[in-house]
């Protein structure tokens, strides 16, 4: 008798299909932020929301950079040139360069981008509903795949079963056994295309934020110089694409050169909370705000911005993502493969 393949696999495609389902609404369940701070928006909240904890990372590196307080070489070499810290980010940078020999600027970016300080950032931004945790959105990318598996299941049961009743004495008096197989397997199928978690780790609610930051002129963040201002702004925006002074392309090509690999923040990460929306970006070791389902890290080496639902992907930050390279990543809790630690308290990891 087929019947208890059948039920077997029934009960196998309604736990995972529930699991799925709560894992999805979890995911998808941000806080409304009750206002958008918009173009006063802070700085590095504004790098972060636009290109992760790497982004971060750079902007704070521009930003000394145009200040006059280090020196980035050629050789990509970083030089700290004032040890007075602005903010607590800058306080871990000057602190990882070391003394005056100065440090690696892709080493310089792995030991600070899983720092708690960076992290940080993050989660406050999750905790304002303008980004999704990646433990959530890894979570609900897990549980689809548990789903998936089912579905396989099912398709492996009702071939087997469906072969057995062909050559079987039931042909001629029993029930098909395809159509109870088929019917399971098509609902499955199309909960599977209708409950797709989301990609980007950036919200709708973080997505008008970062419209209401471009506005229609270039930002100005209010904590810098006017002298500054733009520049800076701009790149916390669109990564080194922004750099188009031919001025700025010595910089441009520091920051460039040691990119690990493009990825997509706007995707789903990995650890216990954290994650990233730019569309590109590169992954390197440490951080909850650092992997994801689908894809990686964010960095500011590459240009435009995109983490917008659909992650990172934006969002997103993803999917299954990687953090073990050579120069950005995030955490504090979970480790993702660098010096430092992946995560804090909140995620990968997709509005």
């Amino acid at each position: 008798m087929w019947n208890i393949q059948f039920v077997l696999a029934l009960a196998l495609v309604s736990v995972t299909m529930t699991v799925a389902t709560v894992f999805d609404r979890r995911c998808r369940r941000v806080a409304e932020p009750k206002g958008l701070p918009g173009r006063g928006m802070p700085l590095l909240d504004a790098a972060f929301l636009a290109g992760g904890p790497a982004r971060v990372v750079d902007t704070a590196l521009v930003r000394m950079e145009r200040e006059g307080r280090v020196v980035i070489s050629r050789a990509h070499r970083v030089t700290v040139t004032d040890t007075a810290p602005r903010d607590d980010v800058e306080r871990v940078l000057i602190t990882a360069v070391g003394g005056r020999t100065g440090r690696d600027l892709s080493v310089l970016r792995a030991s600070v981008l899983g720092s708690p300080d960076v992290q940080r950032i993050g989660d406050a931004l999750a905790a304002r509903g303008l980004l999704r945790h990646p433990a959530a959105l890894r979570a609900a990318w897990r549980a689809r795949r548990l789903e998936v598996a089912a579905l396989c299941v099912t398709l492996g049961l009702g071939a087997v079963t469906t072969a057995h009743w062909l050559n079987g004495p039931e042909r001629d008096t029993g029930t098909p056994p395809f159509f109870a197989f088929g019917a399971l397997t098509l609902v499955t199928a199309v909960h599977l295309l209708v409950g797709r978690p989301p990609k980007a780790r950036i919200t709708p609610a973080g997505e008008r934020q970062l419209e209401l930051v471009r506005g229609s002129s270039p930002w100005r963040p209010r904590e810098l110089d006017r002298e500054h201002a733009a520049v800076v702004g701009a790149f916390a925006l669109d990564g080194s694409a922004a750099l188009t002074d031919p001025a700025d392309l010595p910089l441009r090509e520091a920051l460039d050169g040691t990119a690990a690999r493009p990825v997509r923040m706007a995707k789903a990460g990995r650890s216990t909370h954290s994650f990233s929306t730019s569309d590109t970006a590169t992954a390197a070791g440490g951080g909850a705000w650092c992997g994801s389902p689908v894809a990686s890290c964010g960095s500011s080496g590459s240009s435009d911005h995109s983490g917008h639902s659909g992650h990172s992907g934006h969002s997103g930050h993803s999917g299954g993502h990687s953090c073990g390279g050579s120069s950005h990543s995030c955490g504090s809790s979970s480790s993702c493969g660098s010096s430092s630690s992946c995560g804090s308290s909140s995620s990968c990891g997709s509005s």
